[in-house]
């Protein structure tokens, strides 16, 4: 979906579209040419890096340490992280309390002394949410995202932590074979990101991206990639995303 997005961005700009290829580990200093180090939502610039490209346009879920280095457009997609488990775990999916607060404490009580596999460097780092505290088993996976889910079916570890879209295109995939448990955070928002230093150029999205709302394209590209999120964020796609 994003892809789709931001080479209609460049049409609409009337440039050329480029893909650059980069990590998780890379994108920000791919972007901003600025090599930082993290530790929860501290940020610590140590050194310079060449500039590469001119947006992040996948999945970039908005973090507090994140905005302290690049500057996000208006939102693009909701997001959540969840904990999944393979299908055979013991672990049963929580009771939802109606208080999200309490479904995360929920959840967290259920991975003391499983096995977890998260993506360093990541909204799926299981040091951001603090989970060392459980007593959980983390393990750092150096495959790409989309591998999470077939690494937990294939024994690797037990569970996962998986961002909503991601989640969505594994249970679509695996159907029978994971199971999703319970939040792991509130809701967040996904945004392209832009380096602090080209402010026009994020405000040009932003206005290309109420050009997509208003006449339909943004909803029908969450149709073609995610029309189960609709279920689930029913008032992002209400509220705040589209105004036809």
């Amino acid at each position: 979906m994003d892809v789709e997005l931001v080479k209609l961005f460049a049409q609409h700009l009337g440039v050329r579209y480029e893909y650059v290829k980069t990590s998780w580990g890379t994108c920000i200093e791919d972007l901003t040419g600025l090599k930082v180090k993290t530790q929860n939502d501290d940020v610590q610039i140590v050194g310079k890096a060449p500039v590469k490209g001119d947006v992040i346009a996948n999945g970039f879920t908005i973090l507090p340490w994140r905005k302290k280095v690049v500057a996000f457009s208006q939102p693009t997609f909701p997001t959540q992280v969840w904990l999944i488990a393979r299908a055979d775990s013991s672990v049963k999916p929580i009771m939802p309390m109606g208080k999200i607060a309490q479904d995360i404490a929920a959840t967290k009580k259920l991975i003391k002394r499983r096995t977890l596999l998260g993506k360093p460097n990541t909204c799926l780092d299981p040091s951001l949410y603090k989970l060392e505290q459980t007593g959980v088993k983390a393990k750092l996976f150096q495959g790409d995202l989309n591998e999470l889910a077939p690494a937990i079916i294939n024994g690797e570890a037990e569970m996962t932590l998986l961002d909503v879209p991601d989640a969505l295109i594994a249970l679509d995939k695996w159907p029978g074979q994971i199971k999703v448990i319970g939040p792991i955070t509130s809701k967040q928002t996904m945004a392209f990101a832009f380096a602090k230093t080209s402010p026009q150029l994020l405000k040009e999205f932003n206005a290309f991206l109420e050009i997509c709302r208003n006449n339909g394209t943004y909803l029908e590209l969450v149709k073609k990639y995610y029309p189960a999120v609709m279920d689930y964020y029913p008032i992002f796609f209400k509220k705040n995303q589209l105004h036809q």
